[in-house]
C-alpha cells in the first residue's frame, strides 16, 4: 500500500504522467474530429445544398456562436463543482452529435446540427484544459500547459489534411461523418480513464460578479486574441475552397495543412525551453510577428509557392503565441479561477474566430478572396501593433506569482 502511494506521488510529480496524457489524447481526438471536417464543410454544402458563400458563412458561424454562449459558464461550473464529471458529460454530448451530420438532409437540419455542436464543444474544450492543468506538477505547469495546446493545434493542422485526403480518394462526405463520430468516441473513452482526486463542490455563497464568468483583469489580453482568432477563422475555412477555385491545386490543401502543423509542432519544441523560464512576452512577440509575415505573403502573392511558404509561417507564428498568451492568461488568474481563465481565452478566440467565418464567406461572395485575405493581414497587423504597444506592459503589470495547487 505504501509503495502504490510513493508510485502514485512520483507520478503526479512527473510532467508526462499518464493522467495528463490521456487529457492530451481526449484533447487531441477532440479537435481531430471536429476539425477533419472544417475545410470541406464549404465544398459540401456548396455541393449538397448549392449555398451561396455568404449563406455557407452564416452556416459555419453558427458552432461559434454556441460555444461563446456556454463557455463563460463553462468555466464558472468547472471551477465550482467537479471538474471530471462535467468533462466526461460534456464530452459524450460532443461525440454523440456526430451523428447528427450524417442525418441533416436539409441545410437548415445542418445548421441546426452544426450549432448545437458548439455547445458541448465550447464547454468540453474548458473543461479538458482545466483538468490537464490539475494533474500537471505546479513545478511544470507552464511547460505543460504549452505541450497541451501542441495537442489541439496539431489536430487543427493534421486533421484537415486527413479530411481533404480521404475526400480526394472516396469522394464520399458521408464516410467522414462516421470516422469524426468514432475518432470522438474514442477520445470520450480516454478522458473517462482519468484518474484525479475529486474537488469538494464550491457551496458557500460567494458574491456573484463578471469574473467569475469572463476574467476581467485580461480584457486586453482577450482584445488582443480576438484579433488573431479573426485571422484564423478566415485561413482555416476558406483556404481549400480558395486553392481550389483560384490557384487550380486540388490536393495541394493537404499539404498545406501539413506545413501547418510542421511550423505548429517546431515552433512548440522550440519555444517549451522559453515557456519553462517564463519567457512568456518574447515567445508571444516572435510569434505574432511570424503569423503577420504568413499572412500578409498569402494575401499579397497569389502564387502556389507563397501559398504554402505563409502555411509554414502561420504554423510557426502560431505555435509560439497561442500557447504563451494562455499562460499569460493563467498568470493573471488566482489559481482558483483556471477554469475561467480557460474559457475567457477560448472564448476570446472565439469572438474573433466567428467573425472571421462570417465576415470572410461574405468579403468572398462580395468583394472576392484579396478582399478578404487582405482583411486578414491588416488585422493581424493591428493585432501586433496592439500587442506591442499595450498588450506587453498590461501582462507584465498584473500577472500574479501563484502556481500553488
Amino acid at each position: 500500500m505504501i509503495t502504490e502511494i510513493k508510485n502514485d506521488k512520483r507520478e503526479d510529480s512527473q510532467l508526462w504522467n499518464a493522467n495528463y496524457m490521456r487529457a492530451m489524447t481526449g484533447n487531441f481526438l477532440l479537435f481531430f474530429s471536429f476539425y477533419i471536417l472544417t475545410p470541406l464543410l464549404p465544398i459540401y454544402l456548396d455541393a449538397q445544398f448549392n449555398a451561396d458563400k455568404d449563406l455557407i458563412g452564416i452556416v459555419l458561424s453558427g458552432y461559434v456562436l454556441a460555444a461563446l454562449l456556454v463557455r463563460p459558464f463553462s468555466g464558472f461550473i468547472v471551477d465550482t463543482f467537479n471538474r471530471k464529471k462535467v468533462l466526461v458529460t460534456c464530452f459524450f454530448f460532443f461525440f454523440i452529435l456526430f451523428a447528427g451530420y450524417i442525418g441533416a438532409g436539409t441545410v437548415l437540419m445542418f445548421a441546426i446540427v452544426r450549432t448545437l455542436h458548439g455547445l458541448p464543444f465550447g464547454a468540453v474544450t474548458v473543461a479538458n484544459s482545466t483538468v490537464a492543468m490539475d494533474v500537471l506538477p505546479s513545478e511544470r505547469r507552464n511547460e505543460g500547459i504549452g505541450y497541451y495546446g501542441l495537442s489541439n493545434n496539431l489536430a487543427m493542422a493534421f486533421a484537415p489534411t486527413t479530411g481533404i485526403y480521404i475526400y480526394s480518394a472516396t469522394d464520399n462526405f458521408e464516410l467522414l461523418f462516421w470516422i469524426a463520430l468514432v475518432l470522438a468516441m474514442v477520445g470520450f473513452y480516454a478522458v473517462s480513464t482519468i484518474k484525479m482526486e475529486p474537488r469538494k463542490p464550491v457551496l458557500k455563497k460567494a458574491k456573484l460578479s463578471l469574473d467569475r464568468f469572463f476574467l476581467t483583469r485580461a480584457w486586453l489580453m482577450a482584445v488582443n486574441i480576438s484579433l488573431f482568432g479573426l485571422c484564423w477563422g478566415v485561413m482555416s475555412n476558406y483556404v481549400a475552397i480558395y486553392g481550389k477555385e483560384e490557384l487550380g491545386i486540388t490536393n495541394g490543401t493537404g499539404i498545406f495543412f501539413m506545413l501547418l502543423s510542421f511550423g505548429l509542432f517546431a515552433s512548440r519544441l522550440q519555444g517549451a525551453k522559453a515557456l519553462r523560464q517564463g519567457k512568456l512576452t518574447a515567445n508571444c512577440a516572435e510569434g505574432v510577428v511570424l503569423s503577420l509575415l504568413g499572412y500578409t505573403l498569402f494575401a499579397a502573392v497569389e502564387q502556389p509557392w507563397a501559398y504554402f511558404l505563409s502555411a509554414m509561417l502561420i504554423g510557426l507564428g502560431n505555435g509560439h503565441m497561442y500557447p504563451a498568451m494562455l499562460t499569460m492568461f493563467v498568470r493573471v488568474a488566482r489559481h482558483d479561477q483556471r477554469g475561467t481563465a480557460n474559457s475567457s481565452i477560448l472564448t476570446s478566440w472565439d469572438t474573433g474566430m466567428g467573425l472571421g467565418i462570417l465576415a470572410g464567406g461574405m468579403l468572398v461572395e462580395y468583394a472576392g478572396y484579396s478582399a478578404a485575405f487582405w482583411t486578414t493581414a491588416v488585422m493581424q497587423a493591428t493585432g501586433t501593433a496592439l500587442f506591442f504597444l499595450f498588450t506587453k506592459r498590461f501582462f507584465l503589470t498584473r500577472q500574479i506569482y501563484d502556481d500553488e495547487d
